[in-house]
């Protein structure tokens, strides 16, 4: 791992630890507050299609959907229903709130924008603790993240943090922050044609024969277009991309 990526999330990781206990309370069905931060975070859960199936025995999956900069939560309801589908409990998060700084528009990203991610990474570390004690039916302990774009930084960030929490990650087109190497997480990165990724943030040609790691150039797409209000085409083939990959580990997993 880079040094300064090491650097990074070392510290990160030890100014996220005041924030992992703290009260719980509803506003309503669709807000939780941090309490610890007074911040409260809009999500949308939804459930699996056969939910009654899901038991403190049997636990279903979670997959966390974290939407890009400036796009709502609730637009990606073509990931949820898909990961609904295939037996998992998803919950849309929003990250962003009116309160918060803007995004940092100042190069190096991987330094400035920081502080925008690890704030993403507490709210989810802060989700996954108080809702696996609401939801025991429900497996917290092997995520599945989701994120475009911004919310595909912070996916990341969240994985190099708590490796050991996530299981595979599934990113549109994030261009920030590096996709962990490690050989216990799949990825898949569908990745737009209108702009790079900064350096480093994909595997070389070497490293895709080390770690699971599936990166999908679509041709044609833009990177503004990856979620519900992108045209058909696109959003029927991030649908069946992300299938795929859902299905294959599933498999693995009953091998």
């Amino acid at each position: 791992m880079h040094k300064t990526i090491k650097k990074l999330l070392t510290l990160s990781a030890f100014s996220l630890t005041a924030s992992l206990i703290s009260p719980l309370s509803f506003a309503d069905d669709d807000v939780i507050v941090d309490q610890s931060r007074n911040r409260t975070i809009p999500i949308n859960i939804t459930y699996p299609n056969e939910s009654n199936q899901c038991s403190v025995h049997a636990k279903c999956p979670v997959a966390f959907v974290n939407a890009g900069y400036g796009i709502s939560h609730n637009d990606y309801t073509f990931a949820s229903k898909l990961f609904n589908a295939q037996g998992y409990l998803s919950i849309a998060v929003a990250h962003e709130l009116k309160t918060d700084p803007a995004i940092n528009r100042i190069q190096p990203y991987l330094t400035t924008r920081m502080e925008n991610w690890h704030r993403g990474v507490v709210t989810l570390k802060f989700l996954v603790n108080q809702l696996s004690a609401q939801y025991p039916e429900y497996n917290f302990s092997q995520l599945t993240l989701f994120g475009h774009s911004n919310g595909g930084d912070i996916s990341a960030l969240y994985a190099s943090i708590y490796p050991n929490e996530v299981s595979q990650m599934i990113t549109l087109d994030h261009r920030r922050m590096l996709i962990p190497r490690n050989k216990n997480i799949r990825v898949l990165t569908l990745r737009g044609s209108d702009y790079p990724a900064d350096a480093n943030v994909l595997l070389n040609e070497t490293e895709l024969k080390s770690f699971p790691v599936s990166q999908v150039l679509i041709e044609k797409s833009r990177h503004n277009d990856m979620y519900d209000g992108g045209p058909k085409w696109l959003v029927d083939r991030m649908s069946k991309e992300m299938t795929v990959f859902i299905s294959s580990n599933q498999l693995n997993f009953l091998d």
